[in-house]
C-alpha cells in the first residue's frame, strides 16, 4: 500500500511536468525563431560592418551586436530603473540610465495598432482565411476617423471621438467585408483581393487628401486635422487612451472565440468547412461576418493610431502594420492571449530602433531584417522542430490547411 501523502507530491510533480511540457510545444516554435533572428542578426550586423573601409576586425567590432541589441532594450523598456552597465573586455554594453518611462509607454503606443490589427488577422486565421489586406483597412480606417473626426472636431469631444473610432471600424469591416463577399460568392480567393484592396486602398487615400478631405490652405496634399477628436494624452508624450482600447480588445476578442458559439462556429470552419455545413453551419456567411471582423479591428487599428498620434494624414501616409500584423498574429499562434506579448515584441523593437542608431551606430533598418527573419523561421517551423528538443512541438502556428478550400455550390 502506497503512502497517501506521498502520492499527492508525487502527482503535483507529474501535473507540474506535464503543464511545463504543454507550454514548451506551444511556445517552442515562436521562441526558437526569435532567438534564430536574433542571432542572425547580429550576423548581419558583424558582415555590414566588416564591409566598411579601414575596419578592423577587433574585440570592439566582435561586441557591436551586444551594444546594438542592449541600445535596443534600452529605448524600448525605457529606464525606470536604477542605471545598470553589462562589462565585458569591450567595455560597457548596456547603459541604460534611470529615471524616465518614455520608452516603456512608446513601446505601448508602437504595440497598440499591431494589437487590434494582429487580432484582426488572427482572427481571420482561426476561420482559415488569409487576410493579407490589414493594410488597406488600416488606411481606410484611419480615413474614416478622418472624416468624421474633423466633422465633428469642434462638438462634444466625447461624442467625436466615440464616433470616430467607430467609424474607422465600420469602414473598415466595410472594406474587408467586400474580399469576404467575393470569397463566398464567387470562391475568390482572399488573399488576391485582399491584396489588390490594399492599391486600391492607397489611390483612394490620395485622391481624397488631394480632394474631397484635403486641408484647407495646406500646399501639400494632406487630410484635415481631427481637432478636439484626437485622443487624450494620459502619459508621456504621446501615451493616449488607445492603449487602454487596444489592450482591452484582447479579451473581448478571446472571449468571443473560445466562449461564444458564433466564435465555435468561426473556428469549426476554420477547421473544416465541409464537416461544419453538415453540423447547420453555414461557411459562406460565417467567412463574410469573419472578414468584416477582422477588418473591423484593423480599421479601428487605423482610427486609433490617427487619433492618437499624426491627427491628419499626408497622400503619402505609409506605413507597415498592416503587414507587421502577419507576424503578429503567426508569433502569437493566432490566440488573443499569444498576439498581445507578440505585439509588445514587435512594438518593442520600433520604439528602441531610433537609440540603436544612435548609440551603436546600427541602422534601425535592423529591425525589419530581424522581424522578416523571425517571419521565416515561423514558417519554416517544420525545419525547426528537426532540431534536438523541438520534435514534439506544435508545428501549426493557428492557421488552418483551408485557405485553398472551396464551398461547393450550395448556398449560404
Amino acid at each position: 500500500m502506497s503512502d497517501g501523502g506521498a502520492t499527492v507530491p508525487n502527482r503535483r510533480g507529474r501535473s507540474m511536468r506535464r503543464i511545463g511540457r504543454h507550454a514548451w510545444d506551444v511556445l517552442a516554435v515562436p521562441v526558437v525563431s526569435i532567438i534564430l533572428a536574433l542571432l542572425v542578426g547580429a550576423v548581419v550586423i558583424l558582415a555590414t560592418s566588416i564591409l566598411v573601409p579601414g575596419t578592423k576586425l577587433d574585440a570592439t567590432l566582435l561586441g557591436l551586436p551586444l551594444r546594438a541589441y542592449g541600445a535596443l532594450f534600452c529605448g524600448s523598456a525605457g529606464s525606470p530603473l536604477p542605471s545598470f552597465h553589462l562589462l565585458i573586455v569591450t567595455g560597457p554594453l548596456v547603459g541604460c540610465s534611470g529615471g524616465s518611462w518614455d520608452g516603456f509607454i512608446e513601446t505601448f503606443v508602437q504595440a497598440t495598432p499591431l494589437i487590434l490589427a494582429g487580432l484582426g488577422v488572427g482572427l481571420g486565421f482561426k476561420a482559415g482565411l488569409f487576410n493579407i489586406g490589414a493594410q488597406g483597412q488600416f488606411l481606410l480606417g484611419a480615413l474614416g476617423a478622418v472624416w468624421i473626426g474633423s466633422s465633428l472636431g469642434t462638438g462634444p469631444v466625447i461624442v467625436a471621438i466615440v464616433l470616430a473610432l467607430i467609424a474607422g471600424a465600420l469602414v473598415g469591416a466595410f472594406w474587408a467585408g467586400i474580399a469576404g463577399f467575393l470569397k463566398a460568392t464567387s470562391g475568390a480567393h482572399e488573399v488576391v483581393t485582399t491584396i489588390m484592396l490594399n492599391y486600391v486602398a492607397l489611390a483612394m487615400l490620395s485622391w481624397l487628401a488631394s480632394g474631397p478631405l484635403h486641408q484647407p490652405g495646406s500646399p501639400q496634399p494632406v487630410t484635415t486635422d481631427v481637432g478636439d477628436a484626437a485622443l487624450p494624452i494620459l502619459f508621456g508624450p504621446d501615451g493616449h487612451v488607445g492603449i487602454f482600447i487596444a489592450l482591452v480588445a484582447v479579451p473581448i476578442v478571446w472571449f468571443f472565440l473560445f466562449r461564444t458559439t458564433k466564435g465555435f462556429e468561426i473556428r469549426a470552419v476554420g477547421a473544416n468547412p465541409e464537416a461544419s455545413r453538415y453540423a447547420g453551419i453555414r461557411p459562406k456567411v460565417l467567412t463574410v461576418l469573419t472578414m468584416a471582423i477582422a477588418g473591423g479591428l484593423a480599421g479601428l487599428a487605423g482610427a486609433v493610431n490617427l487619433l492618437g498620434i499624426s491627427h491628419q494624414m499626408p497622400a503619402s501616409f505609409s506605413t507597415t502594420v498592416g503587414f507587421d500584423a502577419i507576424t503578429v498574429a503567426l508569433l502569437g499562434r493566432s490566440n488573443p492571449w499569444g498576439i498581445l506579448p507578440a505585439a509588445l515584441l514587435l512594438g518593442a523593437m520600433r520604439a528602441g530602433a531610433a537609440l540603436m542608431q544612435i548609440q551603436a551606430g546600427v541602422p534601425a533598418e535592423l529591425v525589419d531584417v530581424v522581424q522578416a527573419i523571425i517571419l521565416l523561421f515561423l514558417v519554416a517551423n517544420s525545419l525547426l522542430r528537426k532540431l534536438p528538443g523541438l520534435r514534439g512541438a506544435r508545428s501549426g502556428l493557428g492557421t488552418t490547411d483551408t485557405m485553398t478550400g472551396s464551398y461547393g455550390s450550395e448556398t449560404a
